[in-house]
């Protein structure tokens, strides 16, 4: 199922690229990303393709329901959450535990994912994901190839609640089948679901920003991105890692993982903040301003209000009825995204200085010093 650099003994540090071999972090990272994400995509294929001929079994169309679900999940990505769950547990177990035993909970996380991606893009309206046109979009698409009956705007969103929902099932069973013992398993359940019920509450708080942004703060938009953002893509992973390894909730280690995983998880929300803002979208794969033209309350409208001049205020004001780019402009000119940035350093050091005294293997402390900068000084 897996490539043997990562399914053996240990990570193999394969031979580096071009610009690789310099940079042994770089080295080590390029390693897990040729090795273990093609691990983790392999065990979701299996799994899906047998999810998928098992209802296509019963009716064509809920075999084409679940191969529009399969899509979804394997239609891309940088497999963040498997990635940062492999390193916790890595980081605790060393470099001698196999990986095919935990490989199934690691895959489930992307699963997950793809559930609060597709649930996410139909609250946010969003046409493309990744560079594509999203689930709901794409199912709208079919319905009106097909000829049918009735609104395919509709029935595309109503599809893709049903495709996100099938994905949370789809990750559970998943996860059923990681090769641990009983009682393991179990604490693993307990992260997972404490996972999933911070991610939804975030989300809650993500929506409930767009529609009360007078009476929001940094604060709380710095807080939508601890739950929303950090909980599932960071520190929840490292931990959930950790418990597959078996490490108790009160070990130094876990108390590390914490630690290191809420300052990266705020700083990628941050990062993907000023991405919405100002990123290119042949490379986020996402259109620029949406979070602009919606007005979200993110950490960088709310600073760009707190250190705008009243002239730029009400120039902010005036822009966000108009044209995006300038509104981006403006908040660019009051010192809002330098401020980000500073936030993100902020951050990043902290996560490494979390990782210092961390009694974590090596060739993990050394993934997870150039994950934190990868994950939050990228362009998509």
């Amino acid at each position: 199922m897996a490539n043997d650099a990562v399914a053996g003994s240990a990570i193999r540090v394969v031979p580096a690229r071009p610009g690789e071999g310099d940079d042994p972090v770089r080295a080590v990272l390029a390693a897990y990303t040729r090795d273990l994400i093609t691990a983790v995509d392999d065990t979701l294929t299996t799994f899906l393709t047998a999810e998928v001929d098992s209802l296509a079994e019963i009716d064509a169309a809920m075999g084409g329901f679940a191969a529009s679900a399969r899509e979804a999940v394997l239609a891309g990505g940088k497999r963040i959450r498997p990635t940062f769950a492999y390193w916790g547990w890595r980081g605790a177990v060393g470099g001698s535990e196999p990986l095919p035993p935990v490989l199934p909970a690691l895959a489930a996380l992307e699963l997950l994912h793809t559930f609060a991606l597709v649930h996410d893009d139909v609250m946010d309206s969003s046409a493309t994901r990744r560079g594509r046109p999203t689930a709901h979009v794409a199912l709208a698409a079919q319905h009106v190839a097909a000829g049918h009956r009735g609104d395919p705007d509709r029935f595309g969103e109503a599809v893709a609640v049903l495709v996100g929902d099938l994905c949370m099932v789809w990750a559970d069973r998943l996860l059923a089948h990681t090769t641990v013992a009983p009682a393991r398993l179990f604490e693993v359940r307990r992260c997972y679901d404490q996972m999933r019920v911070e991610t939804i509450a975030g989300q809650y708080l993500d929506v409930l920003g767009e529609n009360d942004a007078a009476n929001w703060s940094i604060d709380r938009a710095l807080r939508v991105a601890r739950y929303k953002t950090a909980s599932y893509t960071v520190q929840r992973p490292l931990l959930y890692g950790s418990c597959l390894a078996g490490v108790p909730a009160d070990d130094p280690l876990a108390t590390a993982y914490t630690r290191y995983g809420l300052a990266v998880g705020e700083a990628f929300q941050l990062r993907d903040d000023l991405l919405g803002a100002y990123g290119d979208p042949a490379t986020t794969g996402k259109p620029a301003g949406d979070d602009l033209r919606t007005g979200k309350p993110t950490t960088l409208l709310m600073l760009a209000r707190q250190l705008a001049t009243p002239a730029q205020l009400k120039a902010l004001d005036r822009a966000g009825e108009g044209r995006v780019d300038r509104l981006a402009e403006l908040i660019a000119d009051t010192g809002a995204v330098a401020r980000v940035e500073r936030m993100i350093a902020e951050r990043v050091g902290d996560a490494l200085a979390a990782l210092d005294a961390a009694p974590v293997d090596r060739t993990a402390r050394t993934a997870l010093t150039g994950l934190a900068t990868a994950a939050t000084n990228r362009r998509a």
